[in-house]
């Protein structure tokens, strides 16, 4: 569904504006590409989170609660 409406609304801006459609045609993939470091980033600290709260509730959990 997603997928579809990025195509209806890339469709729809070609019609009304198609230098701009084309330069978001390239524009994305390059965007997507410098937003791979960020994923990685945003990975490896939500894992360092889950850690350190499985640390914080492990007393907890061996105590039965």
């Amino acid at each position: 569904m997603k997928l579809l409406l990025s195509l209806l609304v890339w469709t729809l801006l070609l019609v009304l504006c198609w230098p701009l459609a084309l330069l978001f045609l390239v524009a994305f993939p390059l965007l997507w590409l410098l937003s791979i470091p960020f994923r990685i980033v945003g990975s490896l600290i939500e894992a360092l989170l889950a850690l350190v709260r499985a640390l914080l509730f492990l007393p907890a959990k061996l105590l039965g609660a």
